[in-house]
Parts: C-alpha cells; structure tokens; sequence
C-alpha cells in the first residue's frame, strides 16, 4: 500500500491530523504505540495543535482528549486506507540509514569489497542498514546480524533513504516481556494461539488501542498493547551462516539445511510447491525433503504424524518444527541449528530464517533417523 507524506503544518491548517495521548511536544519515536494503524476519521486541532474535538468511537480506541502536539515535530502519513501520525524524522533504528533499492530480489553481501568476495547475506529490496563507510563503489553496512559489503549504486543514503523508508516501512511490535500470549481474539477472554519470546518483530495489521492485531505466519492474532513497544520497522538482512552445526550431524542432515537456506528470499505463494517459484510452508518442506528421498503429504498437520517426536531440546539440524493456535497445527518449519528455522513464513516475507521460538512449537519431528 503506497502512503503519501504530509508534514503536519499543512494538515493541521485543515484540521485533520489523527494524534494519540503518546505524542506530546517532547515524546520521542517509541512513543508510536498507540498512533492509529488502519482508522481514517479525522479529529479537528485548533491552531496550536491541541485536540479539541473527539468522537466517540476514537476515544474507545484510547485516545484521550487533551493532546497538544509540536507542529514540527510531527509527519502525517495518509492513504486511502490508512492515516499515521509519526515523527517528522524517525531513524528507523540507524544513524546512517541506507535503504536497499533493487528492483526486485536481494542485494548480496559480500564479506571484502570485491565482487569476488565471500558471500556473507543478502540485503532484500527495501531492507534497511546502518551504512558504516564506503570505499571504490562499496559500502560497508550492518543490518540485523549481517556486516559485510554491497556496492553502492543499490544504497540510498540521507533523504532519499528518509523518503523511501517512509513509504516502505511497516507498523511492527517488538515484545517487551519474556513471553507473549497471542490470542484469537482482543480480550483475555479469548483462547491463546500461541506464544512469542522477547525481542520477537511481528507486523502490526491493525492498532485497536488496548490490543493489537498482528501477522503472524499467514495468520491473524491479538496482543496485549501493554507488553509490546509499535514502532515503523524496515527488513534486514539475512545471514547465510545461520546453520551452525555441532558434533555428530551427518553429512545428509548439514546438506539439507545447506540446500534449504539457499532459497531464502523466494516468495510464498499459498498451495504452491516450486522452491523458486513459490511455496506455501507445507509444500517448501515437501519439496525440501523430496529431494532426499523422503516423500510428505501437502497438509503440516498431516507431516507431523510422520518420523519420530522429539523434544525441541534435542532437535538437530534438519528436524522439522511445528507451530499452530493451541495444539492444532497449522504451520511447519525446518530446524538449521542455533536456535533457527527455515520457512516459508507469508506472502509478505516469503521464504526466511526465523527464531525456533519466535512462537511456541507445538511438536518437533526427527524425519530423518539418525
């Protein structure tokens, strides 16, 4: 969804800026979480930014009546579906914002600044980094737990980077707490889906106030407002060591998880099956494991009857992990060492590594025997 930059100084002259009780003159950009994500009714402002009219259904959505917001400090961002109040110049996390910007796919990253040098991740189109210096055509950037080199000509930088970050960037929560129940519904009434771990980024589909309906997978689910920072995220790179392997993991098991992270990156397309092309969860492991003689039906819930049951806490690389609302499964993973997964995730991020515990498995399978 395109998005179109206001500054607030001309929106506020027509009285309609959407603002909430965590923008004040001095708030800071974490303070995001309860500008709306997904409500279009204006509120009217007087000339010194102070709310003065509210309807009913905002003030059910948290907001508060007496706001008093910095002209300068505040961009209005709108579309034909949404209207974001944020700060007039986030950082996204980065004091030198650089933006990928490639027509489509990833820009690799290489370890020296040569295009001979060692592969090190791949920066996908929009993701952002931290641009440390540059040198002949290069820069250096660090983006998640990715450091190495991509050429320039692919890099915005100052303005440009600012711009297209505002367009591109997506509302997401960060958990603040240990763990995090995510709900089927926005009440504490509702049954739990599952759970996520601290530090874990899901993408925000719609700020309600007190709860927060978010993505997960391919699916919806609610959060408590109180235990999340909201704040405008980019992508970041993707590491292509993240399999790291311990004593004793046959050469099959590395050669799989070595097969598989080779298409991250790729998009998620639902029923599909094509590691190029397309796959849905179920039908990237189908594929994955096809190739090593091991042949699954499309349904997760029908793979995790297959091989053997393990506990997570001894699951190897190459062993598969299944997640889902309670004990239903409803999504697969394959397991590549150091905590980490390998998944078609959704069609917004296609096919990547994860966290294993970015939410609670419901059962981890050793399909491969050893």
């Amino acid at each position: 969804m395109k998005r179109r930059i206001i500054r607030a100084t001309s929106v506020l002259a027509m009285g309609a800026v959407i603002v909430t009780s965590a923008f004040t003159a001095s708030a800071g950009y974490n303070s995001y979480s309860k500008a709306t994500a997904g409500v279009t009714d204006a509120v009217t402002t007087n000339v010194n930014g102070t709310v003065a009219d509210l309807d009913s259904s905002r003030k059910t959505a948290g907001v508060v009546n007496d706001v008093s917001v910095s002209l300068d400090s505040v961009t209005v961002v709108q579309s034909e579906e949404e209207t974001v109040a944020i700060p007039a110049e986030p950082d996204f996390g980065y004091e030198n914002l650089g933006v990928c910007n490639i027509d489509e796919g990833n820009l690799n990253v290489r370890e020296t600044p040569s295009q001979d040098g060692k592969l090190c991740g791949k920066l996908p189109k929009n993701a952002g980094c931290e641009v440390l210096g540059g040198e002949n055509g290069w820069y250096q950037i660090k983006s998640g737990d990715v450091k190495g080199y991509v050429l320039s000509d692919y890099i915005l930088t100052g303005e440009d980077a600012k711009n297209l970050a505002l367009q591109v960037a997506t509302n997401m929560i960060k958990v603040t707490g240990d763990a995090l129940r995510v709900r089927t519904g926005p009440s504490t009434d509702d049954s739990i889906m599952t759970l996520i771990g601290q530090g874990t980024t899901l993408e925000v589909v719609e700020d309600m106030g007190d709860w927060i309906k978010v993505s997960i997978d391919d699916e919806e689910g609610f959060v408590c407002a109180d235990y999340v920072n909201v704040f405008l995220g980019l992508e970041d790179a993707m590491t292509l060591s993240e399999a790291r392997y311990g004593a004793g993991i046959s050469d099959v098991r590395a050669d799989l998880v070595n097969y598989a992270v080779q298409f991250c990156g790729n998009p998620y397309v639902w029923g599909g099956e094509s590691l190029t092309k397309g796959a849905y969860y179920s039908g990237f492991v189908l594929k994955i494991f096809q190739k090593y003689g091991i042949y699954l039906p499309h349904s997760s819930r029908a793979q995790a009857g297959y091989g053997t049951r393990i506990n997570a806490s001894d699951a190897k690389p190459g062993d598969v992990f299944f997640y889902g609302k309670g004990n239903s499964i409803s999504h697969v993973a394959i397991y590549i060492g150091n905590g980490q997964i390998v998944h078609a995730s959704s069609r917004k991020t296609g096919i990547k590594i994860s966290s294993a515990y970015y939410r609670n498995p419901i059962c981890v399978i050793n399909l491969l025997g050893d």
